[in-house]
């Protein structure tokens, strides 16, 4: 087990890498640790925990905007954001329910380093289009910064993009700034049964396509569904498209009256109310029919981006050849694929599925052993590869900071 470093400043965390780059160790880099099981293993001599770089540093409600240090609990951020009717609008998923941690364990800082977005993200956008800017430590040992605390700031190139999703790789975050909005007053969640997936992603893209302004476009088949918390879906019997409407209670008739005539060629639609949404939502943010149930090898878990117009192809053909279970969010282009386990956890057949459609596969969750073996984020052309080491070089030259955590080499 590596020795752990926790450092409480900016100026420790510096004082950490470059201690590091003159003794020729390497550094892994974690919040909480509740996504360390996500991507290639790492070898590094030490952990570089930044739990205690916490607390909230600004918070300007009528701004819509708040900073705080990278470790600070995401549940804290939230419920400060929800006692004054406020959000991140990116919806953040907790990935501990699929690997088998606890819930609400994330932090702030790991939310923005995976860049993995909830429901919302088709309306509002991507963890990375809501930082405003951050500060940082490279692998050079160097404190920096990018952008600020407003939405239009022009201060050289647009780090935060860079940043975010590179799981710690570049540098280390330790302040963010991100703007907020306001919270939704209520929601209702329309809902489709018996699609099949075809169906389902074209009721979606007809959903998206109304003036009913959808917020969440997800599809269950029922073997998902019957996994799903509440009894309004778990027992349906059968598959379930969702279509969340959100806003002031008052939009909400007429949204749902023209959403409804949209629909009606694609069956019979029901409505569930605020609270029963909010718990679907959560569930499918969570990817809960999917959460880890304490086996000693939890079945792999994949998850798939692609252009929402061929989830369908996809699915069928998995299933044609792999069978797995899937589900459905930002209206088919966020495609969840458990497999039965294997000694490449599905790699190849993914990779080969996935890459004519033009989309992109993550494994986010599989033994040690697998993730050693197999590209467990996307795999890159040479040029793009090139790319990649020459970014890596450009902060992190020494390869300090979680080496090889994406990619081998890198």
């Amino acid at each position: 087990m590596n020795d752990v470093i926790t450092p409480k400043d900016v100026k420790s965390v510096e004082q950490t890498v470059q201690w590091a780059l003159a003794e020729g160790k390497t550094l892994e880099i974690v919040g909480s640790g509740s996504k360390q099981a996500i991507g290639r293993p790492t070898q590094t001599d030490v952990t570089l925990g930044l739990h205690a770089l916490a607390g909230v540093t600004l918070y300007e409600p009528d701004e819509l905007v708040l900073s705080a240090r990278a470790g600070t609990p995401l549940a804290e951020i939230e419920a400060l954001l929800a006692a004054n009717a406020q959000q991140l609008a990116f919806e953040p998923m907790d990935c501990g329910p699929i690997l088998g941690g606890a819930a609400g364990r994330g932090t702030i800082g790991g939310t923005l380093a995976s860049n993995f977005s909830g429901p919302r993200r088709l309306k509002a956008g991507a963890a990375r289009d809501h930082l405003l800017g951050f500060q940082a430590v490279s692998g050079r040992g160097e404190a920096f910064k990018s952008g600020g605390r407003v939405v239009k700031n022009v201060t050289g190139y647009d780090l935060s993009k860079l940043m975010v999703g590179s799981w710690g790789t570049l540098a280390v975050l330790t302040d963010v700034t991100l703007k907020t909005l306001p919270r939704p007053e209520t929601e209702e969640t329309v809902l489709l049964r018996g699609l099949d997936p075809g169906r389902a992603v074209a009721a979606m893209a007809a959903a998206m396509a109304s003036p009913g302004d959808v917020s969440g476009a997800a599809h269950l088949p029922a073997k998902v569904t019957a996994l799903m918390p509440g009894a309004e879906l778990a027992g349906a019997g059968a598959a379930v498209t969702a279509l969340r409407l959100e806003g002031f209670a008052a939009s909400l008739p007429q949204r749902k009256s023209m959403l409804e005539v949209r629909l009606r060629s694609f069956g019979e639609v029901s409505t569930i109310g605020a609270v029963a949404s909010r718990q679907l939502w959560q569930a499918v943010r969570d990817v809960i029919p999917f959460a880890a149930n304490g086996n000693e090898v939890e079945p792999p878990l994949w998850r798939i981006s692609i252009a929402p117009s061929c989830g369908a192809e996809l699915a069928r053909s998995i299933a044609d050849e792999a069978g797995g279970q899937m589900m459905f969010d930002w209206a088919g282009g966020l495609v969840w694929l458990r497999l039965e386990p294997s000694a490449d956890a599905g790699a190849a057949l993914v990779r080969r599925l996935v890459a004519p459609l033009g989309g992109h596969a993550t494994l986010v969750r599989s033994p040690t052993s697998v993730r050693a073996a197999v590209d467990v984020f996307p795999t890159q052309d040479a040029a793009l590869f090139a790319l990649t080491k020459r970014v890596k070089e450009s902060f992190d030259p020494k390869g300090v900071l979680n080496p090889g955590r994406m990619w081998a080499g890198v």
